[in-house]
């Protein structure tokens, strides 16, 4: 699963295409095409969703007069929200984005009684000729928050509120731990999971439930800004998800990792538009500037420069983050020296590496 950057979206496309009078005025002529979105959340949950919801108005305003988009939010990961696709394939929708992972099995069954419609999920693995997948290496930024944590960290603890248990937030909590170890090898990392991506009350009680075990820095894989809220008030130091949250803790935020989804939503729509479509599977990060760091605050000059660092660091493919040795919890290595983790094995990671306290189930 290689990266897709936005110029080769260019390429795909073909320059004529983006930039051809003839095809434009052709859709200008049509009536404009629908595309749907569907999210998991609401779109003022100021996490995931609202930050999805954000891509979907750039797209819309980038091609104005071309679409019309509509949304749903707040469907479940569960049968129900198979009829929400449904919906939206029948009432004209010519490509559906689903933004959220437990939506895979219901998107597949959709797109296969709908093959003339064109579906796009986010962060999943299973693909059929009309629907793709795409997904951002959020690792790679929880990596930088966790050289920041590892300077700032008095006590070498830090506590993740932690979503559900899958690959995607498995990668994460390792990543952070990594981060931190670069900068203090016996640095350590305490989760609660709440089986949940949005919940704020479970979030700020799960947040306060660390800082009660010790942890002196927070981070967090769920969607409201109430584990930023809650470390807030207890004076300590957290970061924000999916979307910068430096107003719900300004003296207290370090930074945040903020998805960038509006550029991909655009090209992605330009070559249905231009009859060019095609299933693929995109993994974005801060080298195709689908993953970005909110400015870093509330930090000493000596870290912001090193966070900085470590971006440009990951940007350029020098650092790798899951490159072996790796340990997981009970001593054994998993990595091997030299080894790096491949696409396919961080699709399905279950480890957690050495110094992560807790279990996953």
């Amino acid at each position: 699963m290689a990266p897709i950057k936005r110029r080769n979206f260019t390429a795909l496309l073909g320059a004529s295409a983006l930039a051809a009078p003839g095809i434009m005025r052709a859709a200008r002529a049509a009536a404009p095409v629908k595309i749907g979105f569907v999210y998991l959340g609401p779109v003022g949950d100021f996490g995931w969703t609202y930050q999805h919801d954000i891509g979907r108005k750039q797209a819309q305003a980038a091609l104005n007069g071309l679409i019309t988009t509509t949304y749903v939010e707040n469907v479940p990961e569960a049968p129900e929200c198979q009829a929400v696709f449904e919906n939206l394939a029948a009432s004209g929708c010519k490509l559906i984005f689903g933004t959220s992972f437990g939506y895979m099995n219901y998107m597949l069954k959709v797109a296969a009684k709908y093959p003339d419609v064109k579906f796009e999920h986010c962060t999943g693995y299973k693909r059929a000729p009309n629907l793709a997948t795409y997904d951002i290496r959020f690792y790679q930024g929880r990596y930088v928050q966790g050289v920041i944590a590892g300077k700032l960290s008095k006590v070498g603890l830090a506590g993740y509120v932690a979503s559900v248990p899958v690959p995607e937030v498995v990668q994460g909590m390792d990543a952070f731990l990594l981060g931190m170890q670069s900068v203090n090898p016996k640095a350590r990392l305490k989760f609660i999971m709440i089986d949940s991506w949005y919940d704020p009350g479970k979030e700020g009680d799960a947040a306060k439930a660390l800082i009660d075990q010790g942890c002196d820095i927070l981070t967090q894989h769920t969607d409201s800004p109430a584990p930023l809220q809650t470390a807030a008030s207890h004076g300590i130091k957290a970061f924000g998800e999916a979307t910068d949250m430096i107003s719900f803790a300004p003296k207290t935020q370090l930074t945040a990792c903020v998805n960038e989804w509006g550029g991909y939503y655009t090209d992605r729509i330009k070559l249905l538009l231009a009859d060019k479509w095609t299933s693929i599977d995109t993994w974005g990060g801060f080298d195709t500037g689908m993953l970005k760091m909110a400015p870093f605050r509330n930090m000493p000059n000596s870290v912001e420069k090193l966070a900085s660092l470590t971006v440009t660091s990951i940007s350029s493919g020098k650092n790798q983050i899951f490159t072996g040795p790796l340990t997981d919890q009970s001593g054994k290595i998993f990595l091997a020296a030299g080894q790096t983790m491949d696409d396919g094995t961080l699709s399905g990671l279950q480890t957690l590496v050495s110094g992560v306290e807790g279990q996953l189930t």
